[in-house]
C-alpha cells in the first residue's frame, strides 16, 4: 500500500492540473480511495494538513458517517 505521505504529495502536484471546480470532487475521490484501503481519518488530517479541498472532503466524508449512524439507530428504535 502506498505510504498517505506519497498520496500527498501526489495530490500537490496533480490538483494543479485539475481546475479549480473540479478539486472539491477531486479531493473527494481521494478521500474516499484512501479509507477504503484502511487509511485513518486522523492519519490522513496530519499528512494533508493545510489543504483546503482534503480538510473539506473529510469533514464531509465524517459528517455523512455521523447521519448515517443516526439513521441506524433510529431504525433500531423504531424495530423496539
Amino acid at each position: 500500500m502506498m505510504p498517505v505521505s506519497l498520496a500527498s504529495e501526489l495530490w500537490s502536484e496533480l490538483k494543479r492540473y485539475i481546475s479549480t471546480v473540479d478539486r472539491d470532487e477531486a479531493a473527494d475521490t481521494v478521500v474516499n480511495l484512501l479509507i477504503d484501503n484502511d487509511v485513518d481519518i486522523e492519519e490522513i488530517k496530519s499528512s494533508f494538513k493545510g489543504d483546503a479541498e482534503i480538510k473539506r472532503a473529510l469533514s464531509q466524508f465524517t459528517e455523512d458517517i455521523e447521519e448515517e449512524t443516526e439513521e441506524e439507530y433510529e431504525e433500531d428504535d423504531d424495530n423496539y
